[in-house]
């Protein structure tokens, strides 16, 4: 199957190097480019690519507006935006994730052609892989391919069990699902669609749910700041970027700065405190969901319930596996609602999920477990 792609930058050298790199992936198939965002509209429209990579800061019409054209017009184009490392890209990329780009990358500043050419070529190859796959369900759905590539997806919540557990096992996490529950702190980890399911989210959790919330949004550095700005206007609870040090407040989510760890520790009276890190990377990410993970399980035994939302790959499972050691309750978003389902499947697979939720119900589940009310 080919993936049709559109490619729109004003930066002549940047289109014509993403268009090189775009045509390298076997089955990628670049129908045209384009140099401002009104010709990138009239080119969907005319070529009906299944791709768009969308420079976010373009003459004519930004990227933003050509969203909202794109949007009216109702022409169904993925999009991946590409930014440029900067306070005003990382604002109009957020908004533009919010507005339903599928994700976005970022121009290259390696000092060198083939360093750019091959750091360009690593950030797409996932994306590529997921856009190509969605493109093949859809096309599954109209008739045009084989549905014996896919899995049905699940048709509501449900309990989902690890075929090696014991019937102790399983008798122990169904008494957890039937008996009130409580949590000291929530921790979330997303990535791949991260800013719109937040969008959805956070602003449903009230704003005296009574304990702090940890998100692991796999972001680089100044983008999670905007992140942060921009859903705290939308929520009852306070939202910031954590900073290294600080004791977390309850009713606050704090989101882990991009390009870097974050992990919780305890200080005197068993206050919860932030610490920021230069550590390595985990599963490729820095901010990584299992560093997180992890040092609540090891620092707050028993005191945590996690969440689980769209991204790719697996980061997290590992982590969660220690939390459900100590009867942390898990929710996994489910693969309807998800922009990739990667995160919470590799998650349900390993049989760490308690339950398996689509994304407007996670808010409302959050609230009741941390209030002890799960029913």
């Amino acid at each position: 199957m080919s993936l049709r792609v559109l490619v729109a930058d004003d930066a002549i050298f940047f289109r014509h190097l993403l268009a090189e790199v775009l045509a390298s992936f076997p089955g990628v198939e670049v129908v045209g480019t384009a140099a401002n965002g009104r010709l990138a509209v009239q080119k969907v429209r005319e070529l009906h690519p299944d791709l768009l990579t969308l420079d976010i800061e373009m003459p004519e019409m930004d990227g933003l507006a050509v969203l909202d054209e794109l949007r009216r017009g109702g022409d169904a184009v993925a999009t991946i935006v590409v930014s440029a490392l900067s306070r005003k890209s990382g604002d109009l990329t957020v908004r533009a994730l919010e507005k339903g780009a599928f994700d976005f990358i970022t121009k290259s500043e390696t000092p060198g052609p083939q360093q750019g050419r091959e750091a360009l070529t690593r950030a797409l190859s996932s994306r590529i892989r997921a856009i190509a796959h969605r493109v093949e369900v859809r096309d599954i759905i109209r008739g045009k391919g084989s549905a014996g590539q896919i899995e049905v997806p699940a048709a509501r919540a449900m309990v989902r069990i690890a075929p090696t557990e014991s019937l102790d096992d399983v008798a122990g996490r169904m008494q957890r699902l039937a008996s009130p529950v409580s949590a000291r702190m929530v921790l979330v980890g997303v990535s791949t669609g991260g800013p719109a399911a937040l969008a959805r989210i956070l602003p449903q959790i009230p704003g005296d749910i009574g304990v702090p919330i940890f998100i692991v949004q796999h972001m680089p550095a100044i983008f999670t700041q905007s992140l942060a700005e921009n859903l705290a206007t939308k929520c009852a609870l306070r939202v910031r970027e954590a900073v290294n040090g600080e004791w977390a407040e309850p009713n606050t989510a704090y989101i882990a700065p991009g390009g870097r760890q974050m992990r919780i520790g305890t200080e005197p009276g068993n206050r919860i405190s932030i610490q920021i890190t230069d550590d390595p990377p985990e599963n490729n990410c820095r901010p990584a969901v299992d560093y997180l993970f992890r040092s609540a399980a090891n620092r707050f035994p028993g005191q945590a319930m996690a969440v689980i939302l769209t991204g790719m790959g697996s980061d997290g499972t590992i982590g969660l596996r220690l939390l459900k050691r100590q009867g942390c309750f898990v929710i996994a978003q489910d693969e309807p609602s998800c922009v990739v389902y990667g995160m919470p499947k590799a998650a349900i697979e390993a049989g760490v999920a308690d339950i398996v939720l689509p994304l407007e119900a996670i808010a409302a589940r959050i609230t009741s477990v941390v209030r002890g009310r799960v029913n």
